[in-house]
């Protein structure tokens, strides 16, 4: 059974940080690089960054330097470690495997709140 399943988020003040978490189901986590998308009201889900299973990491530019992703293969979950949170970043954040197709399942995300 597939399951994501995303924490962590929350209201916080610009500059601010966060730790978002994402609990996936085996058959996902194992076999594929993961990653934490957001989508924003109004705007299509963007990625944010990505990590493969071997921990090769990758980020949009407008996280760069402020978001680590990471993973604990053992435990089948991702990690997204986010510093200076921004007004910009508020948004719906989504993990999953990447690249998702169309039809993939997705989890109901968790809130990211930044005021200014």
């Amino acid at each position: 059974q597939v399951q994501l399943v995303e924490s962590g988020g929350g209201l916080v003040q610009a500059g601010g940080s966060l730790r978002l978490s994402c609990a996936a189901s085996r058959s996902i986590f194992s076999i594929n690089a993961m990653g934490w998308y957001r989508q924003a009201p109004g705007k299509q889900r963007e990625l944010v960054a990505r990590i493969t299973s071997g921990g090769i990491a990758n980020y949009a530019d407008s996280v760069k330097g402020r978001f680590t992703i990471s993973r604990d293969n053992a435990k089948n979950t991702v990690y997204l470690q986010m510093h200076s949170l921004k007004p910009e970043d508020t948004a719906v954040y989504y993990c999953n495997k990447h690249p998702t197709y169309y039809g993939d399942y997705w989890g109901q995300g968790t809130q990211v709140t930044v005021s200014s």
